[in-house]
């Protein structure tokens, strides 16, 4: 998909569990959502909140057809920063 350094070390640890878990549309549905974020940077941005943190602004982009799911990133890169649900 991406390069190692597309992740935060808290988002590669947060994609383990959709990962093994038993929801394998979750999953997918997460790395469509990033995929989105490396190849339509601007598109995922428009359908992003953003929110500002300690580290700067970070975009929150929904999991199509699993909310509460969000998917974090920053727009260096772009980068993965963390995936977990949020209202």
């Amino acid at each position: 998909m991406s390069a190692d350094g597309d992740y935060s070390q808290v988002a590669d640890k947060q994609l383990d569990s959709p990962e093994a878990g038993p929801d394998a549309d979750l999953y997918n549905a997460v790395l469509d959502a990033c995929e989105v974020i490396f190849r339509l940077p601007a598109q995922a941005q428009a359908r992003s909140t953003a929110i500002t943190t300690t580290e700067g602004i970070r975009f929150r982009l929904p999991v199509a057809g699993h909310p509460p799911y969000k998917v974090f990133w920053s727009s260096e890169g772009p980068r993965i920063e963390a995936v977990f649900p949020h209202p």
